[in-house]
């Protein structure tokens, strides 16, 4: 019913069933992941008002399991990516993991999708990191470039003392690239 995919790794198509409507994805090496994509495989729909939460688990420093809201996916949604990076050094939130004994290894995480009630997703706060940005990529770019543009061009900054006269040169102030 779901997958789950970590840039560079194989596709996981089979999780791990740990209840009647609990479902976990273990991921080795969590550290060095940044984002994870959760998706249904389009074999078996959702039933009709239900959909899944998402959580992310990591073990923390004292190995204790800590689940984070990630999102969730539904018939209308049928994927969702998710930052994970930023979350290892969060707080934990309610899940309904809990009660289970699910093994934990130091080095893996796991992905866990809960099938709920359309109402209750609704009611639920993701992790705010935890969203991909929604700024489409080419603004991205565009913002990253001209930083970028900026900080090439004041490594070559002089004070007015050490300019040495040239006329065939052009200075500019950085104040007038900074107000651009």
């Amino acid at each position: 019913m779901f997958g789950c995919l970590v840039a560079g790794r194989l596709v996981q198509a089979a999780p791990q069933q740990v209840a009647e409507d609990k479902f976990v994805f273990d991921l080795p090496d969590y550290e060095n992941i940044n984002h994870v994509v959760v998706f249904m495989l389009g074999t078996i729909p959702f039933p009709e008002g239900m959909g899944g939460s998402v959580y992310f688990c990591y073990p923390d420093q004292s190995g204790m399991a800590v689940w984070q809201l990630l999102g969730f996916v539904t018939n209308e949604k049928p994927s969702a990516i998710f930052k994970i990076s930023g979350l290892k050094s969060g707080k934990g939130s309610q899940h309904p993991f809990g009660a289970m004994n699910l093994p934990q290894t130091p080095t893996a995480a796991q992905i866990g999708i809960s099938v709920e009630l359309l109402e209750n997703l609704a009611q639920q706060t993701p992790v705010a990191s935890a969203a991909v940005s929604s700024v489409d990529s080419f603004t991205e770019f565009t913002q990253k470039m001209l930083d970028n543009f900026y900080n090439f061009a004041s490594s070559f900054a002089v004070t007015q003392a050490q300019m040495t006269p040239n006329p065939s040169e052009a200075f500019i102030p950085a104040n007038v690239v900074l107000k651009w």
